[in-house]
């Protein structure tokens, strides 16, 4: 489990939040701009230090300010998926894919190279270099690549938002395949409904800094109180025809 209690102020932007993610599978953090979401993402990994706070993931104390523990992003066996796969251009798909796993100590490795392949189906890609993907395969390798390091926990902070809509489609049931497969917590960061509704098991609702909703996106999305904040992307899951079809497909 990920347990997040945080405040950070920077500027005029004040950052509280008290908040939990399971163990496993998928979740979503959604929210408008500026609500926080990549903020909490960067916190936990690392690469933002909170004004104060615990967080903890699965019974790992990366950060708490009492105790002045606040591990470095290296020690804290993070995966970290951006928005462009930021893969090395001069290695093969199969160099890129166990460059941050020969950096990890063999005694804490428990993902299988041949299992990711297999999973994110990448297996014809291993010769290539990135210049001969296309970016729906790009981001498969840059998944395969975070989980080669057998990390504690996922963070993807909208890995899709470069691609068009035939690559979103290509990528998004290899993530639900992890989701499904890999037992650790997947925190992702998106602004698209539709991938949420694709891909999360528990979505956290973010506005202003501060938590207003948990559970998962059928429960969120079906409380009308919370109608402004879906913006004119979404609508609850109970109303109109695509909500039926979504239900029926599941």
């Amino acid at each position: 489990m990920l347990t997040l209690q945080i405040t950070h102020r920077q500027g005029q932007f004040a950052l509280d939040v008290d908040m939990e993610a399971p163990g496993t599978g998928v979740t979503a953090l959604y929210g408008p701009s500026g609500a926080g979401k990549t903020s909490i993402v960067n916190m936990v990994a690392g690469l933002l230090r909170p004004d104060a706070g615990r967080i903890t993931i699965n019974g790992l104390c990366l950060f708490d300010a009492n105790q002045k523990i606040n591990l470095p992003p290296e020690k804290r066996r993070i995966g970290y998926v951006f928005q462009e796969g930021r893969l090395f251009p001069h290695l093969s798909v199969r160099a890129n894919l166990t460059y941050g796993m020969r950096l990890t100590p063999a005694r804490i490795r428990f993902v299988d190279f041949d299992a990711v392949v297999e999973l994110l189906g990448i297996g014809h890609l291993l010769s290539r270099r990135p210049a001969g993907l296309s970016g729906g395969e790009k981001q498969r390798v840059a998944i395969g690549r975070a989980l080669l390091t057998s990390p504690a926990m996922l963070l993807m902070d909208e890995p899709l938002a470069s691609l068009d809509a035939v690559r979103k489609d290509e990528v998004i049931p290899f993530i639900k395949r992890l989701g499904n497969h890999v037992s650790i917590p997947i925190l992702y960061v998106s602004h698209e409904l539709n991938e949420i509704r694709s891909l999360a098991t528990h979505m956290i609702l973010l506005e202003e800094g501060r938590q207003v909703g948990s559970g998962t996106p059928e429960e969120l999305l079906s409380r009308p109180e919370l109608g402004a904040l879906w913006g004119k992307k979404g609508t609850p899951l109970d109303c109109g025809p695509a909500a039926a079809q979504m239900r029926m497909s599941r």
